[in-house]
């Protein structure tokens, strides 16, 4: 973690290094939040569907799945009829619950501050 005090140099150039690939990954507008949910508990398809009232079935499914593919969530079928399936986060998956909590701990206290420079920013580029 000392490494990436401000004012240190990086030992690794950011262009090409996979910190890239993955961030670009899991910071698009719906894996973050369906990996939180996922946290509490494992969660059937209409179950998240519920708890992300915004997002479509046609995100959803292709969300889960890159979450799958990129081994974050696992995704388990039930031989009931019709079938069901339940998602619920790999090792590797929890292991990002700490750091999105950090990062989410870090965007309730500081949106506002993030709130005020917009506006200050907006105003000015109108005046």
């Amino acid at each position: 973690m000392d490494a990436w005090r401000a004012g240190t140099t990086m030992s690794v150039p950011l262009i090409g290094c996979p910190v890239r690939g993955v961030l670009d990954k899991i910071s698009d507008k719906w894996s973050m939040l369906l990996i939180m949910y996922l946290a509490m508990k494992p969660m059937r398809f209409n179950q998240l569907r519920r708890e992300v009232p915004d997002i479509s079935q046609k995100m959803l499914t292709q969300t889960l799945r890159q979450l799958e593919r990129d081994g974050l969530v696992m995704r388990t079928v039930f031989p009931t009829k019709p079938p069901s399936v339940e998602y619920a986060l790999t090792e590797l998956g929890k292991s990002l619950v700490l750091p999105f909590g950090h990062l989410i701990e870090w965007a309730n206290a500081n949106h506002a501050r993030i709130d005020e420079a917009r506006a200050q920013f907006d105003g000015a580029e109108a005046a």
